[in-house]
């Protein structure tokens, strides 16, 4: 027998409170079921969800001490008698009032239950089709009005599924967007691409609920590298693996399109890509290609070693990773192309100022020297009255040969140029400081012509600002190279309070080191003293 309709109101606004309440969609499901058999005098009650290749998934099963099929079984829309299927096929409610009169898997399953008559109808989620619930009753045929009651209970399945799809799509937007905001603080500062394409990795996998994800770079038009990978076991590729391109993979694909692309399933395709996936087991892919200037740099694949395909969101949400991934690209494309015109610029001033020492030392000096010998001996054949006249000139002579070779030494170290090295050089600059120097060099080899240029204007401009700015009484410079790196420190005990960005010397030496590769630091706290921090690659 049916209850009566304040009994029924009551029931659905019991199932109504537990979907305002925002319980767990199981919670709803369970709910629903067993009021709706109470409500209309069914035997047994079940729900399912409808799965994108045609299986049902059993989500909520009612009396619980006789439950005929266990919650999370998948089982395959059978051919023959099912209201499931008809409910699937048609979108509209459906009924079987004699089961004994049908034949097939679902009919036998129920007959041996001693079901006499079933009713589902649709739960339509969002304008889709979501599944399916069902009553059942072994006394004979269900109430005529029997589906439109029990849609009454699938409305408001249908509303706590929304709610809670609505709830999931927020937290996972929440997640996203700040798994992106970590990634994009690595671009910002400069930590991609390189190690940092293994966090973007992760976080990507770790996102998109993926066991497996691959960054990419096309090397040709026929082969690629794994440039980062990650996964929650060792399931992936190894970083420097290199393989010949095939048109099936996802790979290939997307260097072909420039488009995402997938492929859900590896058994039905080959070539190399394809047998080194399935031998990490890996069945399905999506790549979304990584495109840097206009052209396809590369490409993020996630994979996975489940039967069922990657969801169709996929691509969509990977895209996001990829465009930060590229712009990060582009910067350190743009930093190196910076780097290197720097660079160039310092070699090519370095050069000319290294010809016009030559010039003056081999030119305008030797003949200043020659002249002073001829100067010299004419001084000496001379009658007395112009003895004083040359030995003067022989004087002057001398200070512009002595001034000629200070402006030589300012435009390039001829110490470095002439063999004598790096200690030479600074050993040099030591001993002609205005403020006692001492030098400690732990460099027991000559280090590239840039290093050694460097360095030497770094301690020549430090002792230079010691003297005119600082008032130091002393300066300390040591320098050491480790791990492929030279480390220069020049200390000095003055006033301190330099400031790089006033327009001093400084800022030169800063294009000068960043130019090579280095990095140059000052600590000047007033009343403290200077220090220059350095390093340089060796």
């Amino acid at each position: 027998m049916n209850a009566p309709l304040t009994e029924e109101h009551a029931s659905l606004r019991r199932v109504a409170t537990l979907v305002a309440r925002g319980l767990p969609p199981s919670a709803v499901f369970s709910a629903v079921v067993g009021e709706a058999a109470g409500i209309l005098g069914a035997d047994f009650a079940g729900m399912s969800r409808y799965e994108p290749d045609g299986s049902q998934t059993v989500v909520a099963a009612w009396p619980p001490d006789r439950v005929h099929v266990r919650m999370g079984t998948r089982l395959p829309m059978y051919e023959g008698a099912n209201v499931a299927r008809m409910v699937l096929e048609s979108k509209r409610p459906a009924r079987i009032d004699d089961w004994s009169a049908e034949t097939g898997p679902v009919a036998e399953s129920v007959q041996r239950l001693g079901v006499r008559s079933s009713v589902a109808a649709p739960i339509e989620v969002a304008g889709r089709l979501w599944g399916v619930a069902i009553v059942d009753s072994c006394e004979g045929p269900l109430a005529p009005d029997t589906e439109a009651r029990l849609q009454s209970f699938t409305e408001l399945t249908a509303t706590a599924v929304a709610n809670s799809d609505a709830r999931e799509e927020l937290g996972r937007l929440a997640q996203e967007q700040s798994a992106l905001r970590r990634v994009a603080t690595l671009v910002a500062r400069g930590l991609l691409p390189g190690e940092g394409l293994l966090v973007v990795a992760e976080e990507a996998g770790r996102l998109l609920d993926a066991e497996i994800v691959h960054m990419v770079r096309y090397d040709s038009d026929d082969a690629l590298t794994v440039v980062a990978s990650w996964s929650d076991g060792d399931l992936h590729m190894a970083v420097g693996t290199h393989l010949t391109l095939d048109d099936q993979s996802t790979a290939g694909q997307v260097l072909r399109t420039g488009q995402p692309a997938r492929v859900d399933d590896y058994r039905t395709i080959s070539g190399p890509i394809a047998q080194a996936l399935r031998d990490l087991g890996i069945r399905s892919t999506v790549g979304c290609p990584i495109v840097v200037d206009g052209q396809t740099w590369g490409a993020m694949i996630v994979a996975s070693v489940k039967p069922d395909p990657q969801p169709p969101q996929t691509e969509a949400r990977m895209t996001q990773f990829t465009e930060l991934v590229a712009t990060a690209i582009a910067n350190e494309a743009s930093r190196d192309a910076l780097a290197a015109s720097r660079a160039r610029i310092v070699t090519a001033g370095d050069q000319a100022r290294q010809r016009i020492e030559r010039n003056l030392h081999d030119g305008a000096q030797q003949r200043l020297v020659s002249l002073g010998l001829v100067l010299r001996a004419a001084e000496a054949q001379a009658p007395p009255e112009l003895r004083e006249v040359l030995g003067e000139a022989v004087g002057s002579v001398g200070q512009i040969v002595a001034e000629l070779q200070e402006i030589s030494r300012g435009l390039h170290p001829a110490a470095l140029s002439s063999g004598g090295g790096l200690e030479a050089a600074l050993g040099a600059l030591a001993r002609r400081s205005a403020v006692p120097a001492e030098l400690d060099l732990r460099v027991d080899r000559r280090l590239p012509e840039p290093v050694e240029v460097a360095l030497y204007y770094i301690v020549s401009e430090a002792l230079t600002n010691a003297a005119k700015h600082a008032g130091a009484s002393h300066v300390a410079i040591s320098a050491f190279e480790r791990d492929g790196v030279v480390e220069l420190v020049v200390r000095d005990d003055g006033a301190g309070g330099a400031d790089p960005a006033a327009g001093s010397g400084l800022i030169g030496l800063r294009d000068r080191v960043e130019a090579i590769g280095g990095r140059i630091e000052v600590d000047s706290p007033p009343g403290a003293g200077t220090a220059l921090h350095v390093t340089l690659p060796a």
